[in-house]
């Protein structure tokens, strides 16, 4: 099948890989970017996942906190500039305040509810027309906890990354550790025991492939390249959960021994990195690819 440019671009945006090596994979995958993200990352030439967030539109995410409920919202604007207004501030805490009042459960449900100018979404277009851009209400959570937990927020660079833990202890500063944590060192999972088993088999796939395609390990005997899989893929999985992770105030430990020196346990986070997966604008970067794959 033919393979577009936006196809490659769209790859390159996800990996990093050069464009090329994008159209390969592409090719060889038959169309399918997230096939295509494997067969680049098999051959080495994409190292992991965590490169997608690389496209980025603007906006902020803020959190709230009422007792033993909060909400985390992202709002976007088409500009940085405007995410700085103090329309767009206003806006933000209005749905805030508006989301964690309610039991929404989807952006519809959010945007239904009602506000001073009738919806949330009558809301958002009025501050739209004042302020002159589109803006989105894009997701929001509902996060509660118990009365032996205590949350932990932390904000980075006014909004652009919001983390909010729920953990099990009685210290503050513990659960907002856990926030920064979050914010910092991206993890995806608490622990393998949150981790679903499709996760760990694609993962050992991976990492499989990897060690397959490695002229250095050709010659390797087969328990060797065994054990190479299950180191590397141990290390990965690390990455992934949290109580694997160093910890960011001091690397010589991990999360995992801070918890429990502090009798702590983390049951719940969410992180949000403002733009995260969103194209921001189409450039000339299509008509350049266009040019160099020969189309």
């Amino acid at each position: 099948m033919a393979i577009t440019a936006s196809q490659v671009k769209e790859l390159r945006d996800l990996t990093g890989a050069g464009m090329m090596d994008c159209k390969k994979a592409l090719t060889a995958c038959e169309g399918d970017v997230k096939k295509a993200i494997d067969w680049l990352r098999e051959k080495g030439i994409a190292k992991a996942q965590s490169k997608a967030g690389r496209i980025a539109a603007e906006g902020l995410a803020k959190i709230l906190i009422e007792g033993n409920k909060a909400a985390i919202v992202e709002v976007n604007s088409e500009t940085d500039f405007v995410a700085k207004n103090d329309k767009f501030l206003a806006l933000l805490d209005t749905a805030l305040k508006t989301i964690i009042a309610s039991d929404a459960k989807t952006v519809e449900e959010a945007l239904a509810l009602a506000t001073e100018d009738g919806t949330l979404n009558d809301t958002i277009v009025n501050a739209t027309a004042v302020i002159g851009e589109k803006i989105t209400l894009r997701r929001f959570e509902i996060i509660t906890k118990n009365d032996d937990e205590l949350f932990g927020s932390y904000l980075h660079q006014g909004g652009r990354i919001a983390a909010i833990t729920v953990v099990k202890t009685t210290d503050p500063q513990v659960a907002k550790n856990m926030a920064m944590q979050v914010a910092s060192m991206n993890p995806t999972y608490i622990s393998r025991d949150y981790m679903p088993s499709d996760v760990i088999a694609h993962e050992r796939s991976i990492q499989e492939a990897l060690v397959a395609n490695d002229p250095n390990l050709a010659n390797k005997p087969d328990k060797v390249k065994a054990g190479i899989v299950e180191g590397r893929l141990s290390k990965s999985l690390q990455d992934m959960c949290l109580v694997d992770q160093e910890f960011f105030l001091d690397t010589d430990q991990k999360c995992g021994g801070y918890l429990k020196s502090n009798n702590s346990e983390v049951t719940n986070f969410v992180k949000y990195t403002v733009g995260e997966g969103i194209e921001k604008k189409q450039d000339d970067f299509a008509a350049e690819v266009a040019k160099l794959a020969g189309k």
